[in-house]
């Protein structure tokens, strides 16, 4: 599964998961500073299979019928990696399941 994070989580995020997806960081990508549909898009022509965020709103901003990617929310009071990695395992659990949700959210209930 090729998945990519979002910009407004910490690059080091990324080695707190297995080496069992391909990760990439919106840095990475050289896709700082792009609007959400059109990172949409760019990630739909790039092959990804899932975006993480920790923005809540995007859901409700974009049309995600029209992407075929697989949206996960971690639903974190902030963005900081000591936050942020307790939700790499909750999101690892559900990232192979088979789903029929487009979004899914993350939290440590």
């Amino acid at each position: 599964m090729k998945i990519l994070l979002d910009e407004n989580l910490p690059k080091k995020l990324k080695f707190s998961f297995a080496d069992d997806h391909e990760l990439f960081t919106v840095q990475e990508m050289n896709w700082l500073g792009r609007r959400n549909g059109e990172l949409l898009g760019l990630m739909t022509f790039d092959g990804f299979d899932a975006f993480v965020t920790i923005d809540k709103n995007l859901r409700h901003q974009q049309n995600l019928s029209r992407f075929p990617i697989r949206l996960f929310v971690l639903n974190a009071p902030n963005n900081r990696l000591d936050t942020l990695e307790p939700f790499v395992q909750k999101l690892a659990d559900v990232l192979d399941r088979q789903s029929y949700d487009q979004v899914v959210i993350i939290g440590l209930d």
